[in-house]
């Protein structure tokens, strides 16, 4: 299906779709006058999303693949990520789920998705995840002349029972975006906690276990905003998305390169947010931006057993024979010099509005197709 529509795709005028090879995958370049995103249709992931205005067409995605190629390693995460989806399963399994075939973060990034639909402006995947019984449905659209994403997914099931499942948009950044020092993170979140794990600490990781605190201050460790300014650590932290807010943001700015990634997505669809902060030696980094529907990558027998978290559920329900659907934004621009703070980003009218409260400034962003989020 996918080598019939890849043709028809190359004569669409705007916001064109076109076949392409990244980092030896194959993937599918979206386009139009200000920005390209290229999807990976094996396991659909993002791996590259870059604003045409940037002079150095810097990729705001996390590519484990180009970073190994460089330092002449092997790639020991598979195929570039970027940005992949983790449903229905998020981290590792338990033995017996291994022993039954399940992988470690779901079925939906290893396997191939179907092109079913495109138009000028958006095209359609579709995949069937045949050991969980549940069929995913992703559209993605870019208008014309706008620089900002629009996904809409759909988890189906095809059991007759409900059950609990794990949804993760496993959102992630990496160098040369991503710098010791010079990398700036903000979210509309409050309460957060440091992964809980057990045995003593070991490693690269230097966070306490289970440690509740206040975004972005860590006792004893500081402002987590910023990116630290030495490797050789790995840590993790969950975070609730504030509850008196609609829609919640995350960003990233390069204060380096004045260069912005965000999302903005409804909270009744992605409550909770994982950061993966793993900056090994070798200066590979990556930084996940883990928006979901539970706080940590972990079996559901533990999730479970950590509800309520800050008083909110740890998890999201599958109803039988039903349908879950999620939404969210993502976006990428230049900021001014100095802007190194993003205290809102919302909706206003056909716009999306990105504020910075302290100095008084705000990027303004046309979003035609914002009714389709509110």
């Amino acid at each position: 299906m996918l080598q019939i529509l890849i043709p028809l795709l190359l004569t669409i005028p705007l916001a064109a779709q076109q076949k392409v090879t990244h980092e030896g995958a194959d993937g599918i370049l979206f386009s139009n006058e200000k920005i390209k995103l290229i999807v990976l249709p094996t396991g659909g992931a993002f791996a590259s999303f870059t604003l045409n205005d940037d002079p150095n067409h810097l990729n705001t995605m996390w590519d484990p693949a180009r970073m190994a190629r460089e330092l002449n390693q092997r790639p020991n995460f598979g195929p570039s990520k970027g940005h992949f989806l983790c449903v229905d399963g998020f981290g590792p399994v338990t033995k017996p789920e291994q022993a039954a075939g399940l992988p470690g973060h779901g079925e939906a990034n290893k396997l191939p998705w179907e092109l079913t639909t495109s138009t000028n402006s958006s095209a359609t995947f579709k995949v069937r995840l045949p050991l969980v019984q549940e069929n995913l449905t992703r559209k993605i659209t870019i208008s014309p002349n706008e620089q900002i994403v629009l996904v809409e997914s759909e988890l189906e099931s095809e059991l007759p029972f409900d059950r609990v499942i794990l949804w993760a948009e496993h959102a992630t950044i990496g160098a040369p975006f991503l710098k010791l020092g010079k990398t700036i993170v903000d979210q509309s979140t409050i309460d957060c906690q440091t992964k809980p794990y057990k045995g003593e600490r070991t490693g690269p990781r230097t966070f306490p276990s289970a440690q509740n605190f206040k975004w972005p201050e860590l006792p004893g460790f500081g402002n987590l905003r910023t990116s630290p300014a030495k490797n050789d650590t790995m840590n993790h932290i969950g975070c609730l998305m504030d509850p008196s807010r609609n829609h919640e943001f995350i960003t990233a700015i390069d204060t380096e390169t004045n260069l912005m990634l965000g999302y903005l997505f409804p909270r009744n669809d992605y409550a909770w947010v994982q950061h993966w902060m793993h900056y090994p030696a070798n200066g590979a980094y990556a930084w996940g931006l883990e928006f979901g529907m539970q706080p940590y990558d972990t079996t559901k027998a533990d999730l479970l057993s950590m509800t309520p978290l800050f008083g909110a559920p740890t998890f999201r329900w599958l109803q039988a024979k039903s349908k879950l659907n999620a939404r969210f934004l993502m976006f990428v621009t230049k900021v001014p010099a100095g802007f190194d703070r993003v205290d809102d980003v919302r909706l206003e009218g056909a716009n999306l509005i990105v504020e910075n409260k302290k100095s008084n400034r705000r990027i303004t962003l046309p979003f035609s197709n914002h009714a389709l989020i509110q």
